[in-house]
């Protein structure tokens, strides 16, 4: 009896650190395999720079994104971090 009960508090641990650590990253990846599979042209996104822009052009690893009128930039496409929609970026201005 005293030889499983020794591990125990390992295998509390190890329960432990998959609740807090590998479920939640587990989550987020879903998400952000979920957001790049759901981007369309015309779309307003933000970058994980913070940089907002209109989505012009789509291809498998990149994205083309619009940031000022005669101004295009060609991204890696898990570099979209949100998409932004009508919502405002948080200083207020225009995202694009």
């Amino acid at each position: 009896m005293s030889d499983w009960v020794q591990y125990l508090p390992l295998v509390l641990l190890l329960v432990l650190f998959w609740f807090l650590v590998l479920r939640p990253a587990r989550a987020r990846q879903r998400s952000v395999v979920s957001l790049q599979d759901s981007l369309e042209v015309g779309q307003q996104v933000m970058l994980t720079s913070g940089i907002y822009g209109e989505l012009v052009a789509l291809s498998d690893e990149t994205v083309e994104l619009r940031v000022a009128a005669d101004t295009v930039v060609t991204v890696a496409r898990l570099a979209v971090a949100r998409v932004v929609g009508d919502e405002a970026p948080a200083d207020g201005g225009e995202p694009s």
